[in-house]
């Protein structure tokens, strides 16, 4: 079994920016298994080096994925993959609890709020997602 690697692309001619690129694609790695819990990722100079990025795109890409709970970072030590199945079902939860509290505090009811999480959910995922 040959062990698991990252591997990014960066598209210079995407409409995401490169930073939102290299967490999607670290994001979506570690979600599907490419990158196990425990994978030690490259430094961000190593990385920005490898890809032909500036070391504060990395670094803002890294900030954004420890913040989602993708990665952890121990300090000298580098920056891992954590379980974040379970840090992104949380934070999904609060989040969600978060808003029915906002929505219920403006006035609506069940069904007007959620129209509004149905079409910002259409909106971020598209149609039928």
């Amino acid at each position: 079994m040959s062990p698991q690697t990252l591997t990014l692309t960066i598209d210079p001619a995407a409409d995401a920016a490169p930073f939102e690129q290299v967490r999607i694609q670290i994001a979506d790695q570690a979600r599907d298994g490419g990158l196990p819990v425990g994978y030690k990722l490259p430094t961000v100079r190593g990385l920005a080096e490898e890809l032909g990025l500036a070391a504060n795109t990395v670094a803002k890409a890294y900030r954004a994925l420890e913040t989602d709970g993708v990665i952890e970072t121990r300090g000298r030590n580098g920056s891992f993959i954590a379980a974040a199945g379970e840090a992104a079902d949380k934070e999904a939860a609060a989040a969600a609890e978060s808003y029915a509290r906002r929505a219920r505090r403006l006035g609506l009811d069940h069904h007007a709020a959620r129209a509004a999480v149905e079409e910002a959910l259409r909106a971020t995922y598209g149609a039928d997602d």
